[in-house]
């Protein structure tokens, strides 16, 4: 039965639908996993018995009398703790939130238990959700699982290591800038950024709320287009018959290629070269206008950011750890008439980005220019902190700042990740790419 524990969560559910397993033993399988593992309350902030023996024995029945809800229901996985839960804290990693308990579920975690799937709890995050790192002294810092002493990356760190460390069948998370994509290329997953908007953020305590998108962390793509449909409410997307033979590629040459280290290099190189290999037709390009957008970048994230938390974070600043103090801070003095000139700047990049990758099917870069850092050091040195955060939601915070659709997915390589944006709301092509491309990878 252990077994159980490392299989996609699509084969999980085809199981469970065979009469294979039984969801009321997959579920006592992780919650004893998860309550004798070293990592436990690293990981996890709040694990829900109650709630998740309840939902497997209904899905049990269903399954018993030939009513399944879809192909996920009875699979157990694992709520970010942003996503709110009814009669249950959800405090998005800060003691600013300390004991706050919600009257009712987020919107997407209501279509999820709809659709039968087993909340196990909540897990912890970059505090505020404010890194792509993962460290949070604060709360708790989970561990890579490829280097326990390294952090995860953030920040939906736990719901990454509760996937890779065999505690979660899948994790839901949120992508503000490479929230889902960071966590899921360091602990060799598939991570699914969303088209803004296509998710409900309704229920979901947001950071940057014009740039905070919901998606799983999970073992295959299969998994993620079947999440993605069970998170929207909507029927999952047909991934057959699927092949790189003539899709075209752009390797996108401006600001992504700088500083990455040798590692996420050679994978990357080796990834692009099995999917020519599977027929893929490869280019590189060049955009300069992205060197505008990034430049916005700060003003547009910290003013929004600060927008929302800026009196939990002027009540009580002393409770926050300051490297997010500071970047929180950072929005302060970002004025009216900026905030609404970068937007109408940005709107205009979005377009012309748009025309330009147009002839392409996806755009392919390096997840993370970087290998996960060890959280000792980057506790102790504040400069190597700050840039080493910055370096690593470089590359993902593209999708972010143009509104694409985005896919991270393992190259083979421990802790590093292939790229592939699509377009805006394009999400059912750029998953029938990846199933593809994942095929050429393995």
């Amino acid at each position: 039965m252990q077994d159980w524990r490392w299989m996609t969560a699509a084969d999980l559910g085809r199981a469970i639908g065979a009469g294979e397993i039984d969801p009321v033993a997959l579920t006592e399988v992780y919650l004893d996993a998860i309550d004798a593992h070293e990592f436990r309350d690293r990981i996890y902030a709040r694990v829900t018995h109650d709630r998740a023996r309840a939902e497997a024995a209904a899905a049990s029945e269903r399954a018993k009398s030939g009513f399944r809800r879809g192909p996920l229901d009875g699979v157990p996985v694992s709520w970010k703790d942003l996503f709110d839960t009814a009669g249950v804290a959800t405090e998005a990693g800060t003691a600013l939130m300390e004991g706050r308990v919600p009257t009712q579920d987020a919107l997407v975690l209501q279509n999820a238990t709809a659709a039968g799937l087993v909340c196990l709890g909540k897990t912890h995050m970059s505090e505020i959700a404010f890194s792509g790192l993962g460290l949070n002294p604060i709360t708790a810092t989970p561990p890579c699982v490829n280097d326990h002493e390294a952090v995860a990356g953030g920040s939906s760190s736990g719901a990454a290591t509760s996937v890779a460390f065999g505690l979660a069948a899948a994790g839901i998370g949120s992508d503000t800038g490479g929230s889902v994509r960071i966590p899921s290329a360091w602990n060799d997953l598939v991570g699914l950024k969303t088209t803004h908007g296509r998710l409900s953020l309704d229920g979901v305590v947001p950071l940057c709320l014009t740039f905070d998108t919901v998606g799983p962390l999970c073992r295959s793509v299969e998994d993620a287009t079947l999440l993605y449909a069970a998170l929207e409410g909507e029927k999952a997307v047909d991934l057959g018959h699927t092949d790189l033979q003539g899709v075209r590629l752009m390797v996108l040459d401006t600001i992504v290629p700088d500083d990455v280290r040798d590692a996420p290099r050679a994978a990357f190189q080796s990834a692009v070269e099995r999917l020519q290999n599977a027929g893929a037709i490869v280019e590189h390009r060049y955009f300069s206008q992205l060197f505008d957008a990034f430049n916005l970048a700060g003003n547009l994230y910290a003013a929004d950011s600060y927008g929302w938390w800026r009196d939990l974070v002027e009540a009580n600043p002393e409770k926050m750890f300051p490297q997010i103090l500071e970047r929180v801070r950072g929005g302060k003095d970002v004025s009216g008439p900026d905030y609404v000139a970068g937007w109408n700047l940005l709107r205009d990049i979005r377009k012309q980005y748009a025309a330009e990758v147009a002839p392409f099917d996806a755009v392919i870069m390096p997840t993370a220019p970087i290998l996960p850092p060890h959280a000792d050091r980057l506790l102790s040195d504040d400069a190597y902190y700050k840039a080493e955060n910055l370096l690593a939601l470089r590359n993902t915070r593209v999708a972010n700042l143009l509104d694409l659709a985005s896919v991270t997915l393992p190259t083979g390589v421990p802790s590093c990740g292939i790229m592939f944006n699509g377009s805006n709301g394009g999400e059912a092509a750029l998953l029938r790419l990846c199933a593809a491309a994942e095929q050429a990878l393995a």
